[in-house]
């Protein structure tokens, strides 16, 4: 069975960071890409960073680009997204997915806010 659960969440103030871990099973990360998506108050969902399947370059929306990092620990199953210089625009909930025909498996999410 596939499994995704987000954690690493929190309050933290303009300019720190937080690293977010989604440990995942039931699927390996050399097989598949996976992604950070997420989700601002009242807005729909935006696509952060993927890495697909595992060995190639990973891939980050500009809004991000220089200050998160998107990384995978195989013998721990654990995708990870180190965000540093966070900005009160980064403030969503933070949700790891895998990709199949589509996005088919969301973790639970978390939430990051970050204050001004």
């Amino acid at each position: 069975e596939v499994q995704l659960a987000e954690s690493g969440g929190g309050l933290v103030q303009s300019g720190g960071s937080l690293r977010l871990s989604c440990a995942v099973s039931g699927f390996s990360f050399d097989d598949y890409t996976v992604s950070w998506v997420r989700q601002a108050p009242g807005k729909g969902l935006e696509w952060v960073s993927s890495i697909v399947n595992y060995i190639t370059t990973p891939y980050y929306a500009d809004s991000v680009k220089g200050r998160f990092t998107i990384s995978t620990d195989n013998a721990k199953s654990t995708l990870y997204l180190q965000m540093n210089s966070l900005k009160s625009e980064d403030t969503a909930v933070y949700f790891c997915a895998k990709w199949g025909l589509g996005y088919d498996y969301w973790g639970q999410g978390t939430q990051v806010t970050v204050s001004s």
